[in-house]
């Protein structure tokens, strides 16, 4: 099948946090790598605690004729250490210098075409994919090569509405050597990272797992996804092709028109990232130019961004709907989403104290949700306001008595104010105290 149609977008995802601002390699964030959809060695990520993942699992609902084929493209990236000698250890000039020192990507792919349904309905498949060792061009320094090994299994479910239940795993088995199993950095060259895969059917369509027809949400309801998301890609309303993301996705992404390139960070504005690689110093330039390749693309496209391509970036209006007019007379409340909001109440019984605002209390925090629980406990504190949510669930504001800053968190200042439950509060005043003493 041809997957050109989906292609952009799972090219996006393949390379998603590949590399992100500033684009360096002495960048920390660049150093220190994490990808969607990593599939670690089995030997490594079961003797981590947490376990890490080395198995991803897609499950969809597939609706197909007599002799329907079925096609998969898995893909992920595979890492290779530039700033190495053959030995893998690190040569003196990455020793020297950091920025020549980094982990670049090779696209590796491996396609299984024309799988006939009524085959693997009869038999499932299991292959041991041999992925030879990959090799970056031209005269860079890179890591021994690395073989990869993984398990793709692939079979087919009857089900009672008539659809099938496609079922896919693919596992990492690669073998490491024992000192290798225990160093995340040594494991990354042998994973799978960011891998996905692109199913495309012949003869027959898939079926939504996000809006699925009635008459098969009980069947979607069986579906169980580890490490990837099945959507419908391609062309709308064609149901031939899926993605199995690492990434949660609706049915039909896709990559915006406006977008000139990739800057490897879809949770961020393109415009924006445009403008802060401008802003980069020429030593900052130059280290991203002298870095990993695709590094090299963004500077290079950037800086000859033309005006007009930068004002297209800025923002587009994609459709458009007429509002109401609001007559000048009509009451606020019949569309403030607030206006069936509950009032606070004045007050709030804690150890038969009634405690209002302006009352002081101790901390006791209750549910060791960050460091900042333990940071503040036994702390005092002056009751700020009393605040109610939609669920009615009270919650004091305080303020502590011995924060520098104070008054900004009677100002309501973020960072000044925190908020508990009354079970992890007591009145802080001397009929509470000689209570407690006479108990």
């Amino acid at each position: 099948m041809n997957f050109e149609n989906a292609e952009k977008i799972a090219a996006a995802i393949l390379y998603e946090g590949y590399i992100l601002y500033p684009y360096r390699p002495t960048a920390i964030k660049n150093r220190q790598r994490w990808n969607f959809g990593t599939l670690y060695p089995r030997v490594y990520a079961a003797a981590q605690r947490p376990k890490e993942p080395f198995r991803l699992q897609a499950e969809c609902i597939v609706l197909a004729e007599e002799g329907a084929t079925l096609d998969i493209k898995i893909s992920f990236l595979q890492l290779i250490r530039q700033g190495r000698a053959l030995d893998g250890t690190e040569d003196a000039a990455a020793l020297a210098d950091p920025s020549l020192a980094w982990e670049e990507a090779v696209e590796r792919t491996s396609e299984h075409p024309q799988l006939l349904l009524g085959d693997l309905l009869a038999q499932p498949q299991q292959l041991t994919l041999h992925l030879g060792a990959a090799t970056l061009p031209g005269d860079q320094v890179v890591a021994p090569q690395t073989d990869l090994q993984a398990l793709f299994t692939v079979r087919v479910e009857a089900l009672e509405s008539g659809a099938m239940k496609l079922h896919i795993e693919l596992d990492n088995i690669t073998p490491l050597r024992s000192e290798a199993a225990a160093k995340r950095d040594e494991a990354l060259p042998h994973s799978l990272v960011s891998a996905h895969m692109l199913l495309g059917l012949t003869g027959g369509e898939f079926v939504s797992l996000l809006d699925p027809q009635e008459s098969y949400s009980g069947a979607v309801a069986t579906c169980s996804n580890i490490g990837v998301f099945p959507v419908l890609v391609g062309t709308e309303p064609k149901r031939t092709m899926m993605l199995c993301s690492p990434i949660i996705l609706y049915d039909y992404p896709q990559i915006a028109p406006e977008s000139g390139g990739d800057f490897f960070d879809g949770t961020e504005m393109d415009e924006m990232l445009t403008l802060r690689v401008l802003t980069l110093t020429d030593a900052e330039k130059e280290e991203m130019r002298n870095g990993d390749p695709r590094a090299r693309q963004i500077l290079e496209r950037t800086e000859n961004m033309t005006p007009e391509a930068m004002l297209k970036a800025h923002g587009v209006v994609r459709s458009l709907r007429q509002i109401r007019e609001i007559p000048a007379n009509e009451p606020f409340g019949e569309w403030n989403p607030f206006a069936e909001a509950k009032a606070p109440p004045e007050s709030v019984t804690v150890f038969g104290v009634a405690l209002r605002v302006g009352d002081r209390v101790r901390i006791w925090p209750q549910k060791n949700a960050d460091i900042m629980d333990m940071a503040l406990e036994g702390k005092v504190a002056v009751i700020e306001a009393i605040e109610q949510d939609f669920e009615d669930q009270v919650q004091f504001a305080v303020v502590l008595d011995d924060d520098p800053g104070r008054e900004f968190g009677m100002m309501r200042q973020p960072g000044h104010r925190f908020f508990y439950s009354p079970e992890e509060v007591e009145p802080v005043s001397e009929a509470f105290a000689t209570e407690r003493e006479l108990k």
